[in-house]
């Protein structure tokens, strides 16, 4: 019967390790100075909020947007009037565009276009309506289409609101 040490293949190679560290070393080679390499900067840039309509927005407890560093979020935009009373109602495509009119305002209160919108997600509560209305959106993004979901709902805010659209964007 063969007795197996635990330890000894351990410390063999650790020994053949330290060995081969020793005759390395001992070799004259001359060392490369490492590249200068500079640290990425991390900003710790607080968030700026943006209010289009400040006391409809204060009243329902909400931002229209919110910039952290290259990125805006956008809520939701509707078809209202200063005010916060619906606007276009029973008319889902000047909803849609009265929305785009709010979201265009957001997005250049920051120095962004629609070329920056990189999400879109869009709730209606007549699907059907909003896809013969759809091709508007050729209009709105003319250099590309950024992601995002159409969703079918039930009810928004106000029962005049027929589509809410919200996104999201960045910029280099």
């Amino acid at each position: 019967m063969r007795t197996v040490r635990f330890f000894t293949q351990p410390l063999r190679f650790s020994l053949a390790l330290l060995l081969a560290g020793i005759t390395l070393t001992g070799c004259k080679q001359q060392a490369q100075p490492a590249p200068e390499q500079e640290e990425p900067v991390v900003q710790n840039e607080a968030p700026e909020y943006f209010l289009l309509r400040p006391e409809v927005e204060k009243a329902y407890g909400y931002s229209h947007a919110v910039k952290i560093g290259n990125d805006i979020k956008i809520s939701g935009a509707v078809s209202m009037d200063d005010e916060g009373n619906p606007t276009a109602v029973g008319d889902l495509e000047q909803q849609m565009k009265n929305a785009y009119a709010d979201l265009e305002k957001v997005l250049a209160h920051y120095g962004y276009t629609f070329d920056d919108v990189v999400v879109e997600n869009i709730f209606t509560t007549n699907m059907p309506l909003f896809l013969e209305a759809a091709a508007y959106r050729n209009t709105i993004y003319t250099k590309q289409f950024p992601t995002g979901s159409w969703l079918g709902v039930k009810e928004l805010a106000l029962p005049e609101f027929m589509i809410e659209i919200e996104l999201e964007a960045h910029k280099e």
